[in-house]
This record gives structure tokens, sequence and C-alpha cells, in this order.
């Protein structure tokens, strides 16, 4: 029986990543479920390493590509410093717009302070559009460390920015004619600005995190929200409860998500950060980020493994949903 897109099942990736190659003790973290990236004790400081493809949009990919690596290295406490990338491009695609690439992935690169160190480019006849995966490094003290797994008991859940953000943007950019045929230009085009508004990169919240103490962050991608929350309670053996009422969902967010029969929890979640920290904590950490501009609420609370993942909805709990099957997939 042939797979879904999107992630492998978590049973079977489970299997595959034991496949690990040599043992190496410098390897604090190395292939998990849940954790953003990987770390390697170099001594004073550790490097923190990343790769990530972007294969469901075409517009703006070299940007795309740069900021949701650099986020997996800012979740783990780290400020990212290098990329580099592997390009793969279709014979049909013209000099321009390779170049457009080029200048997308400089243009990031110079915001977050980040060096292009090299990668590989390809002309490939099997493909239709460019894909683009980049790979990521940082440095940080081996003391800040933030692992997804490091949710404590009695935790605050925060999200910041809000549900769907990324999902929202590649709709309203690849599906512009579907989405004309009920709303208006103005919303569609503020719809696929969500790339720069409220954005796709956390590293500034991700950073304030690491600084206040958190113990847990997380970058919700594929799956969103949902799936992320899974994440961070699979992989820190804990339960979770979440207020479904107090995640943000953006206007353009749940119009669109309404117009194409998907559930804003289950899309593609760059932009949003999930961090769980203790509560005497989260009063510092939201009044940092709305000083930064970013908009964070406290959705939930980290539980015991026992009580499992939760959602209250009108009152009532029910446990929480989520796939590994995006819900953009529904749609691309």
């Amino acid at each position: 029986m042939g797979l879904q897109p999107g992630k492998l099942p978590h049973a079977f990736l489970k299997r595959m990543i034991r496949y690990s190659g040599s043992p190496d003790r410098r390897v604090v973290l190395g292939p998990k479920i849940g954790e953003d990236a990987a770390v390697v004790d170099l001594g004073g400081e550790c490097l923190i390493l990343k790769t990530d493809p972007i294969t469901y949009a075409v517009d703006e990919i070299g940007w795309y590509a740069v900021h949701v690596n650099a986020n997996d290295i800012a979740t783990m406490g780290a400020k990212p410093k290098w990329f580099q990338v592997s390009l793969l491009l279709p014979q049909e695609i013209t000099h321009k717009r390779i170049e457009s690439i080029f200048r997308q992935i400089d243009r990031a690169c110079r915001d977050l302070g980040i060096a292009v160190t090299g990668g590989h480019t390809e002309v490939n006849p099997w493909i239709d559009r460019p894909i683009i995966v980049g790979d990521m490094h940082g440095l940080c003290k081996k003391k800040d460390l933030v692992f997804t797994a490091g949710a404590k008991e009695g935790d605050s859940i925060v999200l910041t920015k809000g549900a769907g953000i990324e999902g929202t943007a590649v709709l309203a950019r690849e599906k512009t004619d579907h989405l004309l045929q009920k709303f208006s230009e103005a919303f569609v085009r503020r719809a696929g600005k969500y790339l720069y508004e409220p954005g796709i990169s956390v590293v500034p919240e991700a950073l304030i995190g690491a600084r206040l103490g958190a113990n847990s962050m997380h970058d919700p991608t594929e799956g969103g929200v949902a799936t992320g929350l899974y994440e961070i309670s699979t992989a820190s053996g804990k339960g979770l409860t979440i207020e479904e009422d107090a995640i943000i969902v953006r206007d353009e967010t749940r119009r669109i998500c309404d117009f194409f029969g998907l559930d804003p929890l289950g899309l593609m979640g760059s932009g949003a950060l999930l961090l769980t920290l203790s509560p005497r904590r989260v009063d510092a950490y939201l009044d940092a980020v709305k000083e930064e501009g970013v908009e964070a609420s406290v959705i939930g609370q980290m539980t015991k493994r026992s009580a499992g993942m939760k959602i209250v909805e009108g009152g009532r709990k029910r446990p929480l949903r989520f796939s590994q099957r995006d819900e953009i997939l529904k749609v691309l």
C-alpha cells in the first residue's frame, strides 16, 4: 500500500531513525521525533544543525527556505548563523527566475544576519517546479539549550502569532483564482502577505523564550499547531490540556479554511511558536514579545502523562485531534 503525502507515519519513522550511523559521544541530540534540530557538543559551545525542504510553495521559495530553517535553530535556543542550500530546478525555468530565488535567499539571510556558506544546484528533468532543501547551522552554550522534550508538568503553554499562518499565505498565493471567486482582491492580497505580516519567522520570540527560561520550544510546521502540540507531548512524555478559545486564529485564516473545508489547527504552522514555561515566567514573556510587536496567548497547561492530550471546547473536554498529513494537502 502506498504512503499518503506528508510526513512519514510516526510509528514507521521511529523505526527508521534508529539507523543513525556510527556512534559519536559528541552528539548531544540526534534523530528524534518532535525535536527541531540536532546538537553536537564542540566543547565550549554546541553546534545546532537543521535541514528542511520547501516543497509546497513555488512563490518566494528562497525566502521561505531561510526562515523555516532559521526557526528550528532558534527554537533550540541558538542564533542561526550559516546557511547552505540544495536547489533542484526544472529544465523550463528561466535565468531570471533562478536569480530571483538566489536574491530571496540573500535578502532573508541579510535580514537575520546569516552567512550563505555554499550548497548545490542541479537542473533536473523529472521535476516541474523548483525544490529547495535548506541546511542551517547555529551556535549556543550547552547550558542555554532548549529541547522540545523539556516541557514540565504544570508548565503554561504559549502560542505566538496564531495557527495556520504559513498555510494561509501558501493558499492565497497558490490558489488565488479559486479564492477570488469568494473574496476580494484586497482580502487575498492581505492573506498572501502573511509571509511578512504577521510573518513566518519566529526567531525573535524564540530567542526571547530561551533568555527567559522556556522549558520547551517547538516550531509547528507540517500538520500545524495540533501536530506541534502532539510532538511536544510525545517528546516530553507529558499530557496537555488546551483551551480552544484561547488559540489565535486570524480572520483570513479562519475564512480561507472555511472556504476550503480545512481545520486551521492542522494547517501548516510556520510563523507560530509553541513554548512551555513556568507560570511565574509567563507575564515576563508576554510583555517582552509584545514589545517586539508579537501577539501571544496562553492556550493551556502541561499535565501528567496519564491525563493524555485534551482540548476544551464549549466547556467539554475531548481528545486533541492531529494528523501527520497537513490540511493543505486536501487542496494542493
